[in-house]
């Protein structure tokens, strides 16, 4: 479930940055992406104890103090329109990160990150009507088919969790559009983050007032907060600088493969034959999509979430 840049930082990185793309930056993009989904497998482990809200609730908490301390932004100077778009971010970034989760329990990390893909996907080809890009949506959609093969043993909650998830990572990809043309920076990104870790604050006081949380059970949490938050936000910028925002996008598609290896060496979720076609099939179509469609594509990936994803990531998201 990818992390997000603004219009500014993506335009600024696609001017600066080179023709070709070093593979030290290829090693620090494929390096988050696999922090991201080595945290959210990490995560997991809690969930028996506090559930996948109370993991989302101390991720978020560690990303505000992460985030907040760097960027430093002024709220007594915000209006409230700017109010209102972070507000907004932080409602699709928390729906994002609890559908991801709430999806991982159900039916396994690389399922989850695959359906939770489909949404910057989406966005990638929204209003399109090239021959071309309607042809990859029909490619994504039979990968989903074929990665779910709907039938009487499907988790079809887990799947549903899986999609509310996409259609929030979409919804953010929208809405940090919008916040990063009225503040600068990722200043809006750490708002809302701290936004939404006010709204999971009940979550985490009725688990504390319930003994759910064993000091194990907030380990791993602080450990997703840390993997899924703190280290690809870190590389993320580091690599932001030189490489163009469709590069960027097409390293991001290896956010699924990369979940369902960290999901078999950490988790013991062996995928079926079935489950890895379907998800070469989104991993392509999105893949294509990023790179074919040039300045375009930098446009409308500008705004790929750092913090899990996902997206993370977010993968991003993290």
């Amino acid at each position: 479930m990818s992390m997000s840049q603004t219009t500014v930082r993506a335009r600024t990185a696609d001017a600066a940055a080179p023709r070709r793309t070093s593979p030290r930056d290829v090693v620090l993009m494929l390096t988050a992406a696999t922090s991201t989904q080595v945290g959210a497998a990490w995560g997991s482990h809690a969930f028996g104890a506090i559930g996948p809200a109370g993991v989302v609730a101390v991720r978020q908490l560690v990303a505000s103090v992460v985030l907040l301390p760097l960027t430093r932004p002024d709220v007594r100077r915000l209006t409230r329109g700017q109010w209102a778009r972070v507000v907004w971010l932080a409602a699709m970034f928390a729906g994002m990160n609890l559908g991801l989760y709430a999806a991982v329990e159900r039916i396994g990390l690389g399922l989850a990150v695959t359906l939770e893909f489909l949404g910057p996907l989406a966005v990638g080809l929204l209003g399109s009507r090239s021959v071309r890009d309607l042809a990859l949506a029909a490619v994504a959609g039979v990968g989903v088919y074929v990665l779910v093969l709907p039938g009487p043993s499907s988790d079809y909650l887990g799947v549903a969790f899986g999609l509310a998830a996409a259609a929030c990572w979409g919804g953010y990809i929208l809405a940090n559009r919008s916040v990063g043309a009225a503040l600068p920076g990722v200043q809006g990104t750490a708002l809302a983050t701290a936004v939404s870790a006010t709204a999971y604050l009940p979550v985490l006081v009725w688990l504390a007032l319930t003994d759910r949380f064993t000091p194990a059970a907030l380990g791993f949490a602080v450990v997703a907060g840390v993997f899924s938050t703190v280290v690809p936000y870190s590389l993320d910028l580091l690599v932001l600088r030189r490489v163009p925002a469709p590069v960027f996008g097409v390293a991001m598609s290896a956010h699924p493969v990369l979940a369902a290896l960290v999901g078999l060496v950490l988790l013991g979720q062996l995928l079926a034959l079935h489950e890895w076609v379907g998800m070469a099939l989104v991993v392509v179509a999105n893949a294509v999509t990023m790179a074919a469609g040039g300045g375009r594509a930098a446009e409308r990936q500008e705004a790929t979430p750092p913090v899990g994803r996902a997206a993370a990531g977010s993968s991003r998201s993290r």
